[in-house]
């Protein structure tokens, strides 16, 4: 699980990012371009150059609806670049934060609408904002209630790939912590606390661990229902059974993660799908759901892992898509 850079994506990725997420780890800073950035450290440091819509680049159609885009004759464009061109009101969007937003990808020497997340998120597409995806690259240190459209050049996406436009719409800002209804511990279970900021601490019980990956809600959220194959946006933190050491958390990394369930050990993803948005889970997944007998970074051979995941948003997958 990795994010990757703006540079390193071909528009085949881009499409598999806009429905159904691109991979992320937690564990690996965001770092946009230098170039791109604002000479002064407390300001949003925005990955794209802001700059004027080129003459004839038009974006009609009312914010979080569909759109229609006019695109100038034989347009190739040459920078990476961003247009605001509906102001919003609400927050500045950081790195990190979690949105609904609404994104029309086109292809620049077509003018061919190649994907509209409006058609399988109505009410806009959970979206994590990271420097590292163009989706989040759109919309980081924009406002909520803004539109932009952004400029990408040919090659800009891998080695051989066209030139395109993407226009998006920042509509609502989404937590960053699990908010649904809180559900009663279940006894034999980790115990676990909670920071203000809903960062967990976990604290594993002196009982053997289970033989088989056992999964409890300590929330219970209202949102959509995560299918097999979609992408989540969730926190998480994952203790070892044995002496409770952490060895993973988006919360000491600083921003959420997002993945797709097949991409994560059988235990995560069971313990993601069939939830809800909103939910936050607590899974103790023996070594057979996990990393079986091998060493996975500071995970021992044949460890037993406990996790207490927020599932914050979901993108899902277009055979799952409502």
């Amino acid at each position: 699980m990795r994010f990757r850079p703006i540079a390193s994506l071909s528009v085949a990725a881009a499409a598999a990012l806009l429905l159904a997420g691109c991979s992320g780890s937690p564990d690996q800073a965001q770092s946009p371009d230098a170039a791109t950035q604002s000479p002064d450290a407390g300001q949003c440091q925005a990955p794209l150059a802001d700059a004027p819509a080129p003459d004839g680049l038009t974006v009609s159609g009312d914010f979080q609806a569909k759109v229609d885009v006019t695109l100038p004759d034989a347009y190739a464009p040459a920078d990476l670049q961003r247009t605001t061109l509906i102001e919003g009101s609400g927050e500045q969007v950081q790195a990190g934060d979690v949105l609904k937003a609404n994104f029309t990808l086109i292809d620049a020497a077509s003018g061919e609408v190649q994907l509209q997340s409006i058609d399988s998120a109505p009410d806009g597409m959970d979206t994590l904002i990271s420097s590292q995806q163009i989706f989040g690259a759109s919309l980081q240190c924009a406002t909520i209630g803004s539109r932009t459209v952004s400029s990408f050049p040919a090659g800009a996406l891998g080695d051989g790939s066209p030139a395109f436009v993407l226009v998006a719409d920042a509509i609502e800002e989404l937590p960053t912590r699990a908010e649904g209804t809180e559900v009663a511990p279940v006894a034999g279970m980790p115990t676990v606390t909670f920071a203000d900021d809903g960062a967990p601490t976990i604290t594993v019980p002196s009982d053997p661990a289970p033989s088989e990956t056992r999964i409890e809600n300590l929330r219970r959220g209202d949102g959509d229902v995560v299918n097999p194959g979609d992408t989540v946006i969730v926190q998480y933190t994952g203790v070892l059974y044995d002496g409770g050491t952490v060895f993973d958390s988006s919360w000491q990394s600083g921003t959420p993660a997002q993945f797709s369930t097949t991409g994560v050990v059988p235990g995560f993803k069971k313990a993601l799908e069939g939830q809800t948005v909103g939910s936050q889970v607590v899974a103790v997944i023996p070594a057979a759901d996990g990393y079986g007998d091998q060493e996975a970074g500071s995970i021992p051979p044949n460890s037993t892992l406990v996790f207490v995941i927020d599932i914050l948003g979901v993108q899902h997958a277009p055979e799952a898509a409502q």
